[in-house]
């Protein structure tokens, strides 16, 4: 964190610790939007994340510095919200050529190598780290106990709906 001594750090929660590294998604809401299911990566106390062309959609996380991360446990459940300190690598520092290397190794399903795929991601993408900045939001016997989904939003159709082909006319008694 930029200028900020040891003494100065919140400690990090053991439950935020233990999610972040099992963490292989994590719902991540930016500012008053909605949260968004990103694929993550941790390493080094943080989850890196890749948005961009060809990539997964993060609406306004490359332009924030702060977040909030939601992660589930082993039984597929919400276990923890925590706030979020965002910041990105550099595609020409130290970091990047640690770091990228080792979240494209972790790239499901990407074509070519991962040394390809970093390189494709220095050309257009962002790479985040969410680091934990301050104790849970909800955990334990704070988390809601409702279900907390949202009506579905509305979306305008791309195609219109055709007609089922029929053979033969039925004929109705």
């Amino acid at each position: 964190m930029r200028g900020v001594t040891d003494e100065q750090v919140a400690p990090v929660s053991p439950l935020v610790t233990e999610a972040v590294k099992k963490a292989a998604v994590a719902w991540v809401a930016v500012g008053d939007r909605p949260p968004v299911a990103l694929w993550c990566v941790p390493l080094d106390g943080g989850l890196y994340v890749v948005s961009g062309p060809g990539e997964q959609s993060a609406p306004g996380l490359a332009e924030t510095h702060t977040a909030t991360v939601t992660l589930r446990g082993d039984h597929g459940g919400r276990i923890v919200t925590w706030p979020a300190e965002v910041s990105r690598v550099a595609p020409e520092s130290e970091q990047w050529a640690t770091v990228a290397p080792q979240v494209a190794a972790k790239r499901l399903n990407a074509s070519g190598s991962p040394t390809d795929l970093a390189e494709r991601w220095r050309a257009g993408c962002v790479l985040s780290r969410l680091a934990p900045a301050g104790p849970p939001l909800a955990a334990g016997q704070t988390l809601p106990d409702d279900s907390l989904a949202a009506p579905p939003r509305e979306a305008i159709p791309v195609r219109q709906t055709r007609r089922p082909f029929r053979l033969h006319r039925v004929r109705r008694r």
